[in-house]
């Protein structure tokens, strides 16, 4: 077997962002009854289901710190090594900061796979790092059973212009920075049923560097933002949501979706993870008249690895938010996709 033939996806259980723990038992595991001091300079940290750790570093500047790893959601080594650098930076852009420097995580099953696979997963993390025009300083790696890469990254934010997932207000519009669906293109694609066509639109988009971030975190506007990755649009809606002490609604017929996807749909073809996903928030959740429900079900909880940025806006900054996204080319839909409003009975209201 010659490393060429070799696919990534057949060497681990999970894919991409679909590795994560449901929100249910990840919300068991984190509970804890030490209880630490506060520490003034922890702008966010466990208190909040944010993306990453900010830290007042003074002079009116933070520091972010996070990471991020998974197993292969594609075939590919290299590609493997860019989808994975590309959604652990994104964690400092959701926060509307600056990438400094990153740190490689590797684990490989050295028994089973060649080492020169995982050296072109490294090659794909650098290729990625100085796309965003950091270094790849160093790192930490272990013979494990199945393949794993991710980073762990150090950015810088104006305090001013830090943005949490905890701080939308009620009237702000909703925006979404990439398609959904890429968690239903993986999966067909470990399947061995993902069309040729739909490779490449995959691959560009959760390699693509949401550093659109950085400039959203200079408009006051944008009140709140996170990225969309492994508990789908509705688990991280939820936490905007929750923490924002809100309620939201999503116009279902205005989310950009990307191609091929509902044709996988109807073949019933999703990862493992959109069940559990679903399982855990879905009493949170009503579906109104005029909404294809099994599409909905299938398409909202589906994990995303390096997803779009979710952004909530007020009205005032729409269209200074637009211009961006129009300027960007990250996705065909630049109108709000759903509105954060008053508390009520269910969290998120899905409408036609």
């Amino acid at each position: 077997m010659t490393p060429d033939s070799i696919k990534l996806t057949q060497y681990s259980h999970g894919a991409g962002c679909g590795c994560k723990i449901s929100p249910k038992v990840l919300e068991e595991i984190l509970k804890s009854s030490f209880v630490f001091p506060d520490n003034k300079n922890l702008l966010v940290g466990n208190h909040s289901k944010d993306d990453a750790a900010v830290y007042d570093s003074g002079n009116g500047m933070a520091l972010i710190s996070t990471t991020d790893f998974f197993m292969p959601i594609v075939d590919d080594a290299f590609d493997f090594g860019r989808i994975a650098a590309a959604n652990s930076i994104s964690d400092v852009y959701a926060m509307g900061g600056k990438p400094l420097m990153a740190i490689a995580i590797l684990g490989w099953p050295v028994e089973k796979l060649p080492v020169e696979l995982a050296q072109k997963v490294i090659e794909g993390g650098r290729a990625i790092c100085a796309e965003a025009g950091i270094p790849l300083a160093g790192g930490h790696s272990i013979d494990s059973p199945e393949p794993i890469f991710g980073l762990a990254v150090t950015g810088i934010v104006p305090i001013e212009n830090l943005k949490k997932n905890n701080t939308a207000q009620e009237g702000d519009y909703l925006f979404l920075t990439k398609p959904l669906g890429v968690g239903i293109l993986s999966t067909a694609q470990k399947r061995g049923l993902l069309k040729a066509e739909h490779l490449p639109a995959m691959i560009e988009q959760m390699t693509t560097l949401n550093k659109i971030g950085e400039e959203l975190g200079k408009i006051k506007g944008v009140t709140a933002m996170t990225d969309v990755t492994g508990f789908g649009l509705l688990g991280h809606l939820i936490e905007m949501a929750e923490g924002s002490g809100l309620s939201a609604e999503i116009y279902y017929d205005k989310l950009p979706i990307a191609a091929g996807v509902k044709d996988y749909i109807a073949q019933r073809i999703f990862p493992d993870a959109t069940t559990r996903n679903w399982s855990s928030y879905s009493d949170k959740v009503k579906f109104e008249k005029g909404v294809n429900v099994m599409e909905a079900f299938t398409l909202l909880p589906d994990p995303q690895t390096n997803g779009g940025l979710l952004l909530s806006v007020t009205e005032d900054a729409l269209e200074e938010v637009k211009e961006i996204l129009k300027k960007e080319k990250l996705t065909p839909v630049t109108d709000p996709v759903g509105r954060m409003v008053q508390k009520n009975e269910k969290i998120i209201f899905v409408k036609p």
